[in-house]
């Protein structure tokens, strides 16, 4: 079980700090959202501030020309919402 990820309405979601990474790497494209801000809830951090970027898998293409999209949402869930919409 260990080489199964969590999935976000059937697809792959990994998170890596304060990035997180939807979509299959066997893809042409994921989505990375980036949490760029948030708020303390109680134990808990909230996003606040989330950057949506859509970015081709082709590591032969050079890192800044693989984003084809980008947006910014106040929450995670809208953030994920999106990111679904873009790649499903």
């Amino acid at each position: 079980m260990a080489d199964r990820f969590f999935e976000y309405r059937g697809l792959p979601l990994v998170r890596k700090g304060g990035e997180l990474y939807y979509g299959s790497m066997g893809d042409s494209e994921v989505v990375m959202l980036q949490v760029a801000q948030k708020k303390k809830e109680g134990d808990i951090d909230i996003a606040t501030k989330v950057r949506i970027y859509r970015m081709l898998t082709d590591e032969s293409v050079p890192v800044m020309e693989r984003i084809t999209k980008t947006a910014e949402k106040s929450s995670l869930f809208e953030a994920l919402d999106l990111a679904h919409d873009w790649i499903s």
